[in-house]
């Protein structure tokens, strides 16, 4: 889940903004929880369109003849 629509519940603004210490704290903890929480739903749907595809082509590759 990205952090970018995520409203503070303790200053009702953006985390994103980091307005107050615990948009602050928030933001820093979901920076560092993983690298691929930062990738967007379209970015990780072609992730797995293409690990789909290489699957899909390694099996044709191993059919045999």
């Amino acid at each position: 889940m990205t952090y970018d629509r995520l409203v503070c519940a303790n200053c009702a603004a953006p985390v994103t903004e980091g307005r107050c210490p615990v948009c602050r704290a928030n933001r820093a903890r979901m920076q560092q929880q993983s690298p691929w929480g930062n990738l967007g739903p379209s970015a990780l749907l072609a992730l797995f369109l293409l690990l789909v595809a290489t699957a899909a082509a390694l099996v044709v590759a191993h059919q045999p003849a």
